[in-house]
């Protein structure tokens, strides 16, 4: 490779920054206007950023869906050599640390994250069934019961609320815990251990026990996370493998492998931990990010409301628009050419999910939100294997919050400024406030 080719790789400094570095993301306009520029003029660059390694930035729809179709070539696990990258992006004092303490592994979860096929695709199959929408309809009726009595709690407000934190975040959090099986009283320590699972990067996550503005500290917050949620989810392994419910945990507890052994522990507590993590902060986000439009367009928001049968798509325009898995990392485990680039055995990618999701090649009109778009090619839950086992439960509870959200709200408008959760990784609204006039 020539050492003009060498220099069009490189993306500038202040957009590699603007997408790498945590901070970066408290900027919602500027991050995406960083993605714009990635699109329009460096779709797949090499970004060098200080403290990181060296990383390809992939921008485009397509180049994402390439890579995610095909785990053998790009791995999310390591392919061979298991627990030799990260599928999270972390600076290289982060994953210095974790494999310090993990016997020279970056693999710090059993969960379908750090895992490549064939063996991603045996723990998959443990609740792939349970997630399938034929059995989630049974609990439909369930969840908007849920659904009704958070939108009742709403209604006894003054309207003049923080969105976020006063209600988008509890909704999805009750009913996966109630799915799940977790009691109702312990949601509290659920929320607080899944803000400091994702907000690692924010100063205002920070657990007591890590000390701030440390390189390390990021990875510090993530173990020290991960083992209060071992230590709260070995009682709940252990209670169903005795006491077997018609629950989501005990699907997962009682799971035996090839041998009719149960899986290791650890398989539960993965699935556990994503399950109480993603499995309602990516709804919350997208209630939250769908909500702040709607607001903003009070034209959406009266043809929303008088047309139940779009909430269906507005569920994907939120989703598209919000995107709250930011990336996931890749690793190529042999040569390859993607859009021109000669990639070697090694690279690694970071799949920019929220700039795929506004590729012009693929979604016309991308920055605009249409509840009436049809198709919606996002790729808000991934493609291919690694493809969300959860987005059939995310779509069918956001669907019937704004079937049951919609019909009250005359409109909402922000009372202040809104601010994003300092993260590369999973996240989206900090905070929202807003006043709401309700339709009585």
């Amino acid at each position: 490779m020539s050492t003009t080719e060498q220099v069009t790789e490189l993306i500038p400094d202040t957009v590699a920054r603007q997408i790498v570095l945590p901070e970066g993301h408290r900027d919602n306009d500027a991050l995406f206007e960083a993605y714009r520029w990635l699109r329009e003029n460096n779709p797949l660059g090499r970004a060098v950023v200080e403290g990181y390694d060296p990383i390809w930035l992939v921008s485009k729809h397509a180049d994402i869906m390439e890579i995610e179709r095909q785990p053998d070539i790009f791995t999310s696990a390591g392919g061979e050599d298991k627990g030799s990258v990260n599928p999270i992006l972390a600076n290289q004092a982060g994953d210095q640390f974790t494999k310090s303490i993990n016997n020279g592994s970056l693999r710090i979860l059993e969960t379908l994250t750090y895992l490549d096929p064939p063996e991603h695709t045996a723990i998959k199959d443990i609740a792939l069934d349970w997630f399938r929408p034929t059995n989630l309809a049974q609990w439909e009726a369930t969840i908007r019961d849920l659904a009704k009595a958070a939108v009742a709690r709403l209604l006894k407000t003054d309207g003049r609320i923080d969105f976020v934190k006063d209600f988008a975040l509890h909704y999805p959090l009750h009913v996966i815990m109630s799915l799940f099986g977790v009691p109702e009283s312990d949601e509290p320590r659920m929320m607080a251990l899944t803000q400091e699972f994702f907000g690692t990067a924010d100063p205002d996550a920070a657990r007591e026990d890590v000390e701030p503005l440390t390189p390390d500290a990021a990875a510090k917050q993530w173990v020290a996370t991960i083992q209060d949620f071992y230590a709260y989810f070995e009682r709940l392994l252990q209670d169903r493998r005795a006491n077997p419910r018609d629950d989501l945990a005990t699907i997962i507890s009682v799971a035996r492998n090839e041998s009719g052994e149960y899986y290791p522990n650890e398989v539960a507590y993965g699935y556990f931990i994503a399950i109480a993590t993603a499995g309602h902060d990516t709804t919350s986000s997208t209630l939250a990010g769908g909500m702040l439009e709607l607001g903003r367009n009070p034209e959406l928001l009266a043809k929303a409301k008088a047309d139940p049968a779009l909430a269906p798509h507005i569920v994907n325009e939120s989703l598209r628009w919000a995107s709250p898995v930011k990336h996931f990392m890749r690793q190529a485990t042999q040569d390859y050419t993607l859009r021109g680039r000669d990639i070697k055995k090694g690279d690694r990618f970071m799949l920019l999910y929220q700039s795929g999701n506004r590729d012009a090649d693929v979604i016309p009109d991308p920055d605009t939100f249409d509840i009436t778009r049809r198709p919606n090619k996002h790729i808000a839950f991934g493609y291919g294997p690694h493809m969300c086992i959860g987005q059939h439960l995310a779509k069918l509870e956001l669907r019937i919050m704004f079937e049951e959200l919609l019909p009250h709200i005359e409109s909402l408008e922000l009372a202040d400024d809104t601010k994003m959760i300092q993260t590369n990784f999973v996240g989206g609204l900090k905070n929202m406030p807003v006043q709401i006039e309700f339709t009585r």
